[in-house]
């Protein structure tokens, strides 16, 4: 059967398609009982608003573009979670795309996302080239999160990644760790902060740091750990690992056992992000706290504002990290 139009619509409730346009734009100019026959006879034909042309008609737009990372990743979702309720609030509707971690894919993505005329777009965690990000601000509000940025007009939320790393390793030395790794993730951008607040937390203990370029991926973690045990000799082995995230702690961990050294009677490991995979019971992973759906709320309702109130001075929101601390961390052995 054919989708049902504005015109059945109206042929159904006796009106105009006119009134039917407004009715479905929610104006206060159509009287009550007029409102409740056009949506009676929408329902009745089952008919949806085409919220694109509902868009091009109005030449305003409640869609908001996201492009995610990496839809492997639960630390994503929970931040999409948190767009999702705020959009809900906010009147908005979300559409989503993924580059899969790649920055030509990215590009296609948001050229995608773009030709949808949404009234904004948030990037989460992007690869994109600066002039990428630069050039999409230019045609439609920009907010982006996990990622820092420059640009005029582009609102960022991001937590404190140099505080996140450095309660990590506090968290180790006060249990009597001083041989701590750092499996870092590689070229993110979040990867950064991380690094620079691990190499800081070691110099104020006095302690050598050592990192191993690595990603934000299960196969990165244990490649991370496999490259350890040649350089390491078994006695002389780290004793503990703070990793870029919890995907690459669980890889870590998975290395570990495959080499015969336990957690955390061997080798403590920390995580970041402390998504629902650090909380499984079997895998009970001390990680940084990042407040994701928190994060993914306040995205959306910086685009809310800035649609709403026609803001134009970029926000800078920078949340704080908390240590959660479970069964991969102990005195070391």
């Amino acid at each position: 059967m054919a989708r049902p139009t504005m015109e059945d619509v109206a042929a159904r409730a006796g009106v105009s398609r006119a009134l039917v346009s407004l009715v479905m734009r929610d104006s206060p100019k159509v009287s009550a009982h007029r409102r409740r026959a056009v949506l009676e006879a929408a329902r009745e034909l089952g008919y949806q608003p085409h919220i694109m042309a509902r868009s091009l008609a109005s030449r305003t737009s409640n869609i908001v573009g996201v492009l995610v990372s990496d839809l492997r990743n639960a630390f994503f979702a929970d931040v999409v979670e948190g767009m999702d309720a705020a959009a809900q609030r906010s009147g908005l509707e979300l559409i989503l795309n993924t580059g899969r971690r790649s920055a030509a894919r990215e590009r296609t993505a948001l050229e995608s996302l773009l030709s949808f005329r949404p009234g904004g777009i948030i990037l989460l965690s992007p690869v994109l080239p600066a002039a990428a990000i630069r050039q999409a601000a230019q045609q439609v509000p920009l907010v982006l999160v996990s990622r820092g940025s420059t640009i005029a007009g582009v609102d960022t939320v991001n937590d404190d990644g140099e505080l996140g790393a450095a309660l990590a390793v506090d968290h180790l030395v006060s249990l009597g760790h001083s041989r701590i790794v750092h499996l870092d993730g590689g070229a993110a951008f979040t990867a950064a902060a991380r690094r620079r607040g691990y190499r800081i937390a070691m110099a104020r203990h006095g302690l050598e740091p050592m990192v191993i370029s690595s990603e934000h991926t299960d196969s990165a973690g244990m490649a991370g750990v496999r490259k350890l045990l040649k350089i390491f000799s078994p006695g002389n082995f780290p004793t503990a690992l703070v990793c870029g995230n919890d995907f690459n702690a669980v890889g870590a961990m998975s290395a570990l056992e495959e080499a015969g050294l336990r957690v955390p009677e061997d080798v403590s490991v920390v995580g970041y992000d402390n998504t629902s995979l650090a909380a499984l019971r079997h895998i009970a992973l001390t990680t940084i706290d990042q407040p994701r759906v928190r994060m993914g709320e306040l995205a959306v309702e910086a685009l809310a504002e800035r649609l709403r109130d026609n803001r134009t001075d970029p926000v800078r929101r920078r949340l704080e990290p908390e240590l959660v601390v479970r069964g991969t961390t102990a005195a070391p052995g």
